[in-house]
Formats: C-alpha cells, sequence, structure tokens
C-alpha cells in the first residue's frame, strides 16, 4: 500500500547530496553543545517552582547495565556480568526520587520510559523493585489512566517471565533493538541475535496483549549491502512491527571505544549507504508505514502516526513521542529533564552520580536555563519538526513580539530552500513539503541562533 502523496516523501538524490551536510537532531534546543555548569542554589529554586502545578509529567529511567557490549554502541552503558550491581544503583534511583519527589510527585505520569543500556539486564525482583519505587515516590497509575509506558528490549536478555511481569505493571509498548538479521553484521558488532528469537519475543508480547511493537536498526553498519539489509526488511516486516526507528550508524572510533574494535574499511561508504537507506525508505513508504520525522516511521493505526496527524506530536530525548505540553523529568546517570525552560543533565560516569545523591544532593552536571530568545526559537523548531507548519502571526501573538522583523533574516535564508522544493514561503506562512521532511534538520537549523561553522563538526550529518 502506497500512503497519499501529501505523506510520501520523495527521494531526489542531488538535492539530498546537497543538503546532507553536518547539523543537530534537535532532540532539545538549545542542544547539549550549549549546556554549561548550573549553581545547585538556582537549580534547586526553579524546581521548587514546579510545585504548584498538576499538568502531566513524563518520566524517563535510565538503566546503563548491559552484559554485552555491542562494538557499535555510543550510549552512556556499564557493561558487566555481575547481576548484583543494580542492586546499589536502584538504592541511588531511590535517593534522586525521594529528591525529586516533593516537586514532581503529585503531578500524574502519562508516560514512562525505561531505557539504557539494557533495562531488561535487571532480575524479575530488581525490576519489580524498581518499579514499586516509582509507584511510591509518583502518580503513577497504569490500571486506572491512560498512557503510554514502555522500555527498551535486547531480545537476548528478556524472558517469558519479565515480559509478564511488565505487561502486569501496565506496560503496553516495548522497543526491541534489532540492528540488523545479518549474521556477519551481527557478529561484526558483537550482537548475535537469530531472527527466530525475536520472532518469538515479539509473538509472546502481542499474546500478553502489548499494545504497540517499535523495532530499532541501524544504517550503514559494517558489511551491509542494499542486499543483506533488504533481506533484514524482508524479516522486519514480516513481523510488523507498529513502529520502526531507523538510525544512521556514525563511526567515530576517536569518540566512542568500542568501535575501535570495527574494521573501518568493512563500513559502507557514504554513496553506498546512501542507497541502503533510499531502498529502506522506498519500501517502507510502499508498505504503509508513515514517515513521521527523523528515523522514525509507523502504521498510521499507531499512536505516534495518530499524534502527527493530530498535532500533538512532540520532540525530545527520546526522539519523537506522542504527547505535548508535558514535562520530561529524566532519572538515572547520564539522563536529561526538560523541564518548564530548563535543561538538566545528570553526570554520566556513575561516580560522581552515586557520590552527590549519597550526599542527598541532585546528580546534577549541567544544564541550560533558556532565555526568552531561546523559548521563542525552542517553540518555533518544535513546530517546523512535528507539525511541519508556523506561522509568523503565531508567533508574534504567542511571545508578543514582530515576528516578522524578528525573523527576517531566517526568512531570507528559508527562501533558498522553498527554491529547491523543501518548503513553501508565503508571507506569514513556512509549510514543510514532502521532500523537506526528510530534509528537516537543514530547515531548522536556519531558526537555530547558536549554530555555527565552528561547532557543525560535533553534529552528525543528516543522513
Amino acid at each position: 500500500m502506497i500512503l497519499a502523496n501529501k505523506w510520501y516523501v520523495p527521494w531526489d538524490e542531488t538535492l539530498i547530496r546537497q543538503y546532507d551536510v553536518t547539523a543537530p537532531r534537535y532532540t532539545s534546543y538549545p542542544t547539549a553543545v550549549q549546556f554549561k555548569a548550573l549553581q545547585a542554589i538556582e537549580v534547586q529554586n526553579h524546581l521548587d517552582r514546579q510545585r504548584p502545578k498538576i499538568h502531566p509529567l513524563s518520566l524517563y529511567l535510565h538503566i546503563p547495565f548491559c552484559q554485552h557490549l555491542c562494538f557499535y554502541c555510543a550510549c552512556n552503558k556499564i557493561a558487566t556480568k555481575d547481576r548484583t550491581r543494580p542492586d546499589v544503583y536502584l538504592d541511588m534511583l531511590e535517593r534522586e526520587m525521594v529528591l525529586h519527589a516533593r516537586n514532581f510527585g503529585h503531578r500524574p505520569i502519562t508516560q514512562l520510559h525505561l531505557g539504557g543500556g539494557t533495562p531488561t539486564f535487571l532480575s524479575n525482583r530488581q525490576m519489580t523493585r524498581l518499579l514499586d519505587l516509582v509507584a511510591v515516590y509518583f502518580d503513577w497509575d497504569p490500571v486506572n489512566r491512560a498512557g503510554e509506558f514502555s522500555i527498551e528490549l535486547d531480545p537476548r536478555e528478556t524472558s517469558d517471565d519479565m515480559l509478564r511481569l511488565l505487561r502486569q505493571r501496565g506496560f503496553n509498548r516495548l522497543s526491541f533493538g534489532v540492528q540488523d538479521f545479518h549474521h556477519q553484521t551481527q557478529v561484526t558488532i558483537n550482537r548475535v541475535q537469530s531472527f527466530e528469537l525475536v520472532q518469538d519475543r515479539v509473538q509472546k508480547a502481542r499474546e500478553l496483549g502489548f499494545g504497540s511493537i517499535n523495532f530499532d536498526l541501524i544504517c550503514g553498519l559494517p558489511h551491509q549491502t542494499s542486499a543483506s539489509f533488504a533481506r533484514t526488511w524482508e524479516q522486519t516486516l514480516s513481523l510488523s512491527p507498529d513502529r520502526i526507528s531507523l538510525y544512521n550508524y556514525a563511526h567515530l572510533p576517536e569518540r566512542f571505544k568500542p568501535q575501535r574494535r570495527i574494521d573501518p574499511a568493512s563500513v559502507p561508504q557514504p554513496d553506498d549507504k546512501l542507497c541502503i537507506l533510499r531502498d529502506s525508505i522506498a519500501l517502507l513508504q510502499q508498505s504503509g508505514y508513515l514517515y513521521i520525522g527523523m528515523d522514525h516511521f509507523a502504521k498510521p493505526s499507531d499512536e505516534l502516526a495518530k499524534a502527527l496527524l493530530g498535532g500533538s506530536l512532540q520532540r525530545n530525548f527520546q526522539g519523537y513521542s506522542t504527547q505535548a505540553e508535558t514535562d520530561m523529568l529524566a532519572l538515572g546517570v547520564s539522563s536529561i529533564s526538560q523541564i518548564d525552560g530548563v535543561y538538566l543533565q545528570n553526570h554520566h560516569a556513575i561516580g560522581p552520580y552515586e557520590a552527590l545523591l549519597t550526599e542527598s544532593q541532585l546528580a546534577i552536571k549541567r544544564g541550560v536555563f533558556l532565555t526568552q530568545d531561546d523559548k521563542i526559537r525552542q517553540w518555533i523548531i518544535g513546530q517546523l519538526a512535528c507539525q511541519g507548519r508556523l506561522s509568523l502571526a503565531e508567533v508574534s501573538a504567542r511571545f508578543r513580539i514582530d515576528a516578522p522583523a524578528y525573523f527576517s533574516q531566517a526568512w531570507e535564508q528559508l527562501g533558498k530552500l522553498a527554491q529547491d522544493d523543501l518548503l513553501t514561503l508565503d508571507a506569514d506562512l513556512v509549510t514543510v513539503r514532502p521532500l523537506g521532511r526528510l530534509l528537516l534538520r537543514p530547515i531548522l537549523v536556519t531558526f537555530d541562533a547558536y549554530f555555527t561553522a565552528s561547532i557543525a563538526g560535533l553534529y552528525s550529518k543528516v543522513l
């Protein structure tokens, strides 16, 4: 089934090569590059002002442990075979919950996500304890309150009993780390998992009643070819995931030590990777998946697609999400909170994280308080990334500024993008065209006051 023209994203080889530049992914604005050390008292005063608010809350919990070290991975993780290590970490998470509960414990949680690492590294006992802690310190009632409650899974680390526990505790969405079914690629990245194993885990999840299943796949891994990835897509689509995240592998061994175990000669060349991506996007759309934007695809029946069509789509550090206008409180090592005009990031290293919490101090290392200009641009970038349109009249009314004058320079830059059919530009309105949905980042960077050539190299390429 090919989607209606309004949503079908074309592939223009010339323009894609022209705009395949380095740019932020805009999971935040300002981006993490702008985060600085913050004063503890200033942070606490800001959080204390949240106490009277009662609108819903999104809660993220980072579980950094993995038994297996995947060589491609750029996540913040701790590879270990010691299954007792999470016990101390859960002690620290409880301390962190205690510190945040006075300001956030009364706000209803309508979104909960466990990420990592491998959250199912936890035993059933440890997972039960973690979820009990959430229920004690926060207003989390998945049985009686609708919401999206999700977890990232490694199929090799997820038992039937764990799936059963998660479903009983209210989880309704799962994200499986698949990456690629090609055996040679799996061996090279140290993540061998058969199609039959993933198939079995998916079937069990559906039997238990999980409502939405996501697959994470990666384009550009070692030994990938158009032919080998076509076979991966054949196997993937036979399992009919509700959502698909197709990420771009960036080989940066100077930044991520595990990638040094990958022979760079085995990584597809840029032209080959573009071909793999082109074929993948075409196949997914022909198979009925809606291109949400920046790596994300969903069936039209999935809540993510409904959020796009209904105008409630948002973007945060988890990528695209279904609920707009919620603060995100993030707990655990390296996690980033997005709370009413401030981004707060915990320590990356577990030592400082645990040391501060042992002293009953928040484990925040850095972040940024948004200026009024930041808030204006944050809202604009969110509108274009999630809704695909921007009205200057709406900006003027919302922020009480003369938006045409305020963004006159950006409007001139958008004119070139309009000539290349990435968007349509009227006197007051920007509307992202189908090709522009694929090349969103060059559009969004137009409104980034911090982006310069000197920091462009800190970001990945668009495709």
